[in-house]
């Protein structure tokens, strides 16, 4: 695993955005595996900015998101859907029929799970696939226990996570307890995997991600037996680790 250690989030998010527009300059038809949460939204501003910029072209690029509420539409303020929407989607010219995002009202749950890994498959996998970091563990909704080998799959929301998510709710109550998301082996079968931690909250997950055993109670731990890892971490996410004698690679 490649470690890049920044000065704070900003410098976090220009860097995770030069490699995502790095990987589209190389590759225009790129595959991108993309994620939602606040981590990223630093990085979404960036590629914007650089996009208006004229810098990268998304007309042939295709995107794969990680995951999706179960019971929210794609217009609900607080989809994954809407929010990539409104925070990238509508202001970079990828083809909105090149989006894909798990549906969270379809009919038939475990047949929504097997056709968007299929769509996996057949269109991706990910060139790069972009990721943040639970302070649990979790990549995606993959919480912790959940097995190396699962694929895109319903998911029981655990409390802690959901409790973590409560701000962009107006209650606790609102925030679904279930939800679709890609599972550890759909993430590993990515070329590229770019993983962002920013903030004193993230500390104790890096420090595990780089310390502990891989383990499925762990499941960012998966990570380590990726072939092409990049952990992209501020100073904040990363003193922990600092302290007991961790090395970095500064850009």
């Amino acid at each position: 695993m490649k470690i890049i250690v920044t000065k704070d989030y900003e410098s976090l998010s220009l860097r995770a955005c030069q490699l995502i527009e790095e990987e589209v300059e190389r590759r225009p038809d790129a595959v991108l595996g993309l994620a939602t949460g606040s981590t990223p939204l630093g990085t979404y501003k960036q590629m914007i900015r650089s996009y208006k910029h004229g810098r990268t072209d998304y007309q042939h690029v295709t995107t794969f998101n990680l995951d999706e509420y179960v019971g929210l539409t794609g217009d609900h303020p607080q989809s994954y859907r809407f929010f990539m929407e409104e925070q990238l989607f509508k202001y970079l010219n990828v083809p909105s029929n090149h989006t894909y995002i798990p549906n969270g009202t379809a009919d038939d749950m475990e047949e929504e799970c097997e056709r968007y890994e299929r769509l996996i498959d057949e269109i991706g996998p990910p060139d790069l696939q972009l990721l943040g970091i639970g302070q649990n563990g979790h990549i995606g909704f993959n919480e912790p226990g959940t097995p190396f080998d699962s694929e895109t799959h319903l998911i029981k929301l655990a409390e802690s996570t959901r409790k973590a998510n409560a701000r962009f709710f107006d209650t606790l109550e609102d925030v679904p307890t279930r939800a679709i998301t890609m599972g550890i082996r759909s993430i590993l079968k990515s070329k590229r995997i770019l993983l962002l931690a920013s903030g004193e909250r993230k500390a104790e997950a890096i420090y595990r991600l780089l310390n502990e055993v891989v383990d499925e109670k762990f499941p960012a731990s998966s990570l380590n037996r990726h072939a092409d890892v990049t952990l992209i971490v501020d100073e904040k996410a990363y003193h922990k680790v600092e302290e007991t004698g961790g090395n970095r690679s500064v850009e």
